[in-house]
């Protein structure tokens, strides 16, 4: 079932990639860090994600009574799996090269965890810390990942019984489980901080989030068609998720109510943008769709290059040689979209042969 593409999700996608890598490059600017709140990124990528997984279930369940797990799963390996495997084999020579055999040690374990989409579990239980000082694991970021992975596993198997059985419900449910996560992550954000950060329970809100606005548009076959909520929300959208990224930090408690700001700001672009308004124009321009494409990519590659690049001391001195950082991220983001990312979505290269390439890949890793 294919979707309406919307360039402006591809917008969004930037804005989040890019709040994730600023925060982790540690600007200053005259002794203030002005993205020190672009971890909300993360956040930001949970409700897009959340969106689009159920447009694509609910769309097919409403249409064709049925839902193909198999296909389901078959494109979200063809969609994760190549790059993050990539990512991995090349980072492993230059972890035996640079680390010190405990780093290996914790290194290894972070990338198994990882291909069994737990490493979130891995790092909550080793006590890892998701702070920006903290450039040590190069696979840190990929915990999103697992959370995103295990809510992929999870919730089309939930919607599927749930539209077959209890249909009249389906938004009583998808709303409960929204609060029930909400006042959880509230919760264990004050009492059990590294386990609300790390785990589903108090992410998953996020992912619903998106997903009720994919139910609202199916079920309405549209979405607002308010002219003047359409012209002005878009904005207040953007202003709350550029407000959270500026202004949160590493000191207050998220995932938790004060998450609801970029959140809100993120349904407000989804729900009101329209092909007439300001924000929807520039979240569609070639710029910021382009960056939006290769924002799985840009994410896989950015943290191990910051860290291997934060131990060899390249980080440090010149700004030209900081400089040439960024760009070697994104030039390796663009290669490993164009001759990864796209050629393993392609239906035409049958998936036994991606699956046995990719097996291929987990041994050698």
């Amino acid at each position: 079932m294919k979707l309406i593409y919307r360039p402006e999700i591809d917008g969004l996608r930037a804005c989040a990639v890019g709040a994730v890598i600023l925060y982790h490059a540690q600007i200053s600017i005259l002794g203030h860090e002005p993205f020190k709140g672009g971890f909300i990124g993360v956040d930001i990528f949970f409700v897009i994600s959340g969106y689009l997984i159920t447009s694509i279930i609910f769309k097919e369940l409403t249409i064709n009574g049925s839902f193909s797990f198999k296909y389901f799963y078959e494109r979200r390996v063809r969609r994760i799996l190549p790059v993050l495997l990539l990512v991995m084999l090349v980072s492993l020579p230059f972890a035996w090269m640079y680390l010190l055999p405990i780093e290996l040690f914790d290194f290894s374990n972070s990338i198994l965890y990882s291909l069994g989409f737990s490493s979130n579990f891995y790092f909550h239980y080793s006590g890892k810390e998701y702070a920006v000082d903290e450039l040590q694991n190069s696979f840190l970021h990929t915990w999103s990942l697992s959370v995103e992975e295990q809510y992929y596993i999870v919730f089309p198997i939930v919607l599927f019984i749930t539209f077959k059985y209890l249909r009249k419900y389906l938004l009583h449910i998808l709303l409960l489980g929204l609060v029930i996560s909400l006042g959880l992550a509230e919760f264990s954000s004050r009492n059990y901080p590294s386990a609300s950060f790390y785990f589903l329970h108090t992410r998953m809100w996020e992912l619903l989030a998106g997903s009720i606005l994919a139910y609202f548009e199916i079920i309405k076959g549209y979405r607002s068609k308010i002219h003047s909520l359409n012209l002005l929300l878009p904005f207040v959208g953007l202003i709350l998720i550029g407000h959270s990224i500026v202004f949160f930090d590493n000191e207050m408690f998220h995932p938790s109510f004060y998450t609801l700001s970029p959140i809100i700001g993120v349904c407000l672009i989804i729900w009101f943008s329209n092909k007439n308004e300001i924000v929807t124009k520039i979240l569609s321009t070639k710029l910021f769709v382009g960056a939006g494409l290769i924002s799985y990519s840009l994410y896989l590659w950015h943290y191990p290059v910051f860290v291997f690049a934060s131990k060899l001391n390249l980080s440090e001195g010149i700004f030209l040689k900081k400089l040439l950082i960024p760009l070697f991220i994104l030039i390796l983001s663009i290669f490993s979209y164009y001759f990864i990312e796209k050629p393993f979505r392609l239906k035409k290269i049958k998936f036994k042969k991606i699956f046995i390439f990719l097996f291929i890949k987990f041994l050698l890793i």
